[in-house]
C-alpha cells in the first residue's frame, strides 16, 4: 500500500528536527550540573530552592520530549510539551534581555553570566520562535496533511 503526499515526508522531517534538538539540547547539559545549575541560577526568575530541581530536571524532560518525537510515540503530546517548555525558554530569554542581564541562554550546555556584548538575545529568539512554530504544527497535525492510500485517493476522485 503506497502512501499519498508530502505532509508524510514534512511531518516526519519536523518531528525528526524538533526531536533532535532536544535530544542534544538536554544530552548537553547531564555531563556537567553544575553548568545547568548556574544556566538556571543566571535568570534569576526562581527561588534557590527550585535551581537545583529544575537544573537536573530540565535535560531529562527535554531528553524524553525529544526522543518520543524521534521514535514517533506521542507525536501530539511530545509536540504540546515541546510547545510548552519552548514558550517558557522564550519567556526567561526575552525577561533576561528585557531586564539587561548579560548571560549565555544555557539552551545547549554551559550557560551563565557572559561579557558585555556577548549575548545572543535576538537569535535564540529567532530559533526559539521558528521551534514553537515547528511544535505547534505538529501539535495540531501530526501528520501534517491529510495522508490516505492512493486507492482512498482514487475511490474519492470518482
Amino acid at each position: 500500500m503506497r502512501w499519498y503526499g508530502a505532509g508524510h515526508g514534512l511531518a516526519t522531517a519536523a518531528r525528526l528536527v524538533l526531536g533532535g534538538v532536544f535530544v542534544v539540547a538536554g544530552a548537553l547539559k547531564i555531563p556537567d550540573p553544575a553548568a545547568a545549575v548556574r544556566a538556571v541560577r543566571a535568570y534569576r526568575l526562581l527561588p534557590e530552592s527550585l535551581v537545583a530541581p529544575v537544573a537536573f530536571g530540565l535535560p531529562v524532560l527535554e531528553i524524553a520530549v525529544g526522543l518520543a518525537l524521534l521514535i514517533g510515540v506521542f507525536v501530539r503530546t511530545a509536540a504540546l510539551a515541546a510547545a510548552v517548555l519552548l514558550v517558557l525558554f522564550l519567556v526567561g530569554i526575552g525577561s533576561a534581555w528585557a531586564r539587561g542581564l548579560r548571560i549565555d541562554c544555557g539552551c545547549f550546555g554551559n550557560g551563565g553570566e557572559v561579557a558585555a556584548g556577548e549575548t545572543a538575545y535576538p537569535l535564540e529568539v529567532l530559533r526559539d520562535g521558528v521551534l514553537l512554530g515547528v511544535a505547534l504544527l505538529l501539535a495540531r497535525r501530526p501528520a501534517l496533511g491529510h495522508i490516505r492510500p492512493v486507492r482512498e485517493q482514487v475511490d474519492s476522485a470518482r
